[in-house]
């Protein structure tokens, strides 16, 4: 077993895992998250080459889209 740290909060994996299956794991899209490996964010085109070791710690953010465009004018 490893602990690494996801979101603030410690996880307990079987051993190294690799960052895709990770997310597969969560039920997240890869393509709807982003994600940050010991402080640095991590290419989508890199996923597949990262891999979660113990002591890790991992940001994952989901890509939210919405809002509303003002009609008002800026003060």
């Amino acid at each position: 077993m490893i602990g690494v740290q996801v979101n603030g909060r410690r996880v307990e994996l079987e051993g190294p895992t690799e960052l895709l299956a990770y997310l597969e794991q969560l039920g997240v899209s890869p393509r709807a998250v982003a994600v940050e490996l010991n402080g640095v964010i991590i290419e989508r085109s890199r996923y597949a080459d990262a891999k979660l070791e113990e002591g890790d710690v991992v940001e994952i953010v989901r890509m939210v889209g919405g809002g509303a465009i003002s009609s008002r004018p800026d003060p």
